[in-house]
């Protein structure tokens, strides 16, 4: 049982095989994408307030990399601005109205082509 996967949480969706010889792979293409230097992505940074309770959030767009690094990012614009946040989709959403702060540090950052 030491080489045996037991995470649960990565085979949802898979009912049953019938195969002995059956090994389940996970669907992740996070290895596949490559992370584009920070000086040539676009980003984008907007003020949402439309289907969140009436509540504004900042949301960053345009990342194009592997999901970790979006993640690394949000988390550093999350501490940077001191509020809460999350990744997915592709999108950064950080809490509040945080546009001018978040353009500054990504600029900061490295992310030259940020509006």
């Amino acid at each position: 049982m030491a080489g045996r996967n037991n995470d649960w949480k990565e085979r949802l969706g898979m009912v049953y095989s019938t195969n002995p010889d059956f090994t389940f792979e996970t669907g992740s293409n996070d290895d596949n994408v490559e992370l584009t230097p920070p000086s040539q992505q676009k980003l984008r940074v907007r003020i949402e307030k439309a289907g969140r309770g009436g509540k504004t959030a900042s949301v960053i767009s345009g990342f194009s990399g592997p999901d970790h690094e979006l993640e690394a990012l949000a988390r550093s614009l999350k501490t940077y601005c001191g509020c809460g946040g999350s990744a997915k989709d592709g999108l950064i959403i950080i809490q509040g109205e945080m546009k001018d702060k978040l353009i500054a540090r990504l600029k900061s950052l490295g992310y030259t082509q940020t509006k």
